[in-house]
């Protein structure tokens, strides 16, 4: 249903009931006025009739007790004016009984509101996209519901109320937002990636019927061309020659060289179980697996390292209770420790899990060749590459 234009009349008026009069005083009544339908209700305000302004709808004289009751009597007509817009906002029909319902928080329905459609959207995501993707709509929404405090001083706002102003002026925020931790503040991209899941939310809106228009219409997202680092074959090498007397470095490092030798995302790698290494029709194994980002069946050749590298946990003692390849460790944690084999190994690039698929996409392309003339593969995939 469409938002109600300025078609509709809304009024609200006092009045007293002469016929209800108890100990000389009568009581105070609202009156609201949509479209010519009234209703009335009793505001439990009582006022002596020689002390009521009949055409004003209020108390009149200077007597403090006068002055408490007219007080309130413009809180009402404030209140039942929110009311009216949070209506008119929500593109619900506008009567005088609804708007009566809203005032005393009978209307029945919970208000379309920026936080409600994210616990919407987070309920039934929980059904489809993993705990690392679905938690980043959290970090979104928690920057939004510190730009609302800060620039709107509300706590949550009403979904009518997202317009184009409300994005640039997001977009603003998150750009000259601050950390006051130690993370670092937002590039360029990193606050694309917040718009993109907030117009996620608002095309989700659009397709619940919660609002009307497309606050994203004229808006342009701005991208950056990103290079991301590659390590030479040299540092490869460093890497996989390093031997750690601390374990969770020497694992993580084993892992790295695996998703290196085989192209996996390490969310893949974590996943990965003896089931996913199975027989090909060559004669070698491989690793038959889904993406867990895409679902994308993915068959990669086990060349000797990675094959090498499976083995020696085949054992580990933190996969004894595990169907897994590979001991688990948490994404950031891994980065972490990726940070300090990199400076152990003198490599000054950002070393992250996201580099190591960069080196396997040509290697892999000449390996699947020379698998399908059974060349043994007796050298590492760098000398392979340049030889």
């Amino acid at each position: 249903m469409k938002v109600m234009k300025a078609m509709n009349t809304f009024g609200v008026q006092f009045i007293i009931r002469l016929d209800k009069l108890k100990d000389g005083k009568a009581p105070i009544y609202a009156r609201i006025t949509v479209n010519g339908e009234i209703i009335h209700f009793a505001v439990k305000q009582w006022i002596d009739p020689k002390c009521w302004d009949q055409r004003k709808g209020a108390g009149k004289g200077n007597k403090d007790d006068v002055k408490i009751i007219n007080g309130g009597l413009d809180q009402i007509r404030l209140s039942l004016g929110n009311c009216y817009q949070q209506i008119l906002l929500k593109g619900k029909l506008v009567t005088a009984g609804a708007i009566k319902d809203a005032f005393f928080g009978n209307d029945g329905e919970e208000p379309n509101t920026l936080t409600r459609l994210f616990e919407y959207h987070n309920e039934q995501a929980n059904q489809t996209l993993t705990w690392s993707t679905l938690k980043h709509y959290y970090v979104t929404q928690r920057y939004l519901q510190k730009f609302i405090e800060a620039k709107l001083r509300k706590r949550t706002i009403l979904l009518q109320e997202i317009n184009y102003k409300f994005v640039i002026d997001f977009e603003h925020f998150l750009r000259s937002h601050k950390p006051v931790d130690h993370q670092k503040p937002l590039n360029n991209n990193g606050v694309m990636k917040h718009l993109i899941r907030l117009r996620k939310m608002t095309s989700l809106a659009l397709r619940l019927d919660w609002i009307n228009n497309d606050p994203f219409k004229n808006y342009k997202m701005k991208h950056e061309r990103v290079d991301k680092d590659f390590l030479t074959s040299r540092e490869l090498q460093l890497i996989e020659e390093k031997e750690f007397t601390i374990e969770r470095l020497q694992i993580v490092k084993d892992i790295f060289v695996f998703c290196c030798y085989t192209g996996l995302a390490y969310v893949d790698v974590a996943n990965l179980t003896e089931s996913n290494v199975v027989n090909g029709i060559d004669g070698e194994e491989w690793i038959k697996t889904l993406r867990q980002k895409t679902t994308i069946p993915v068959n990669t050749p086990l060349l000797g390292v990675a094959k090498t590298i499976i083995c020696k946990y085949r054992t580990h003692y933190r996969l004894t209770k595990l169907d897994r390849v590979f001991p688990l460790f948490s994404n950031q944690k891994v980065n972490s420790y990726l940070k300090e084999i990199a400076d152990t190994c003198g490599i000054k690039k950002n070393l992250t899990f996201h580099v190591a698929p960069n080196h396997s996409d040509l290697y892999f392309t000449i390996m699947r060749l020379f698998r399908t003339f059974t060349i043994i593969d007796t050298f590492t995939p760098w000398q392979r590459l340049y030889t």
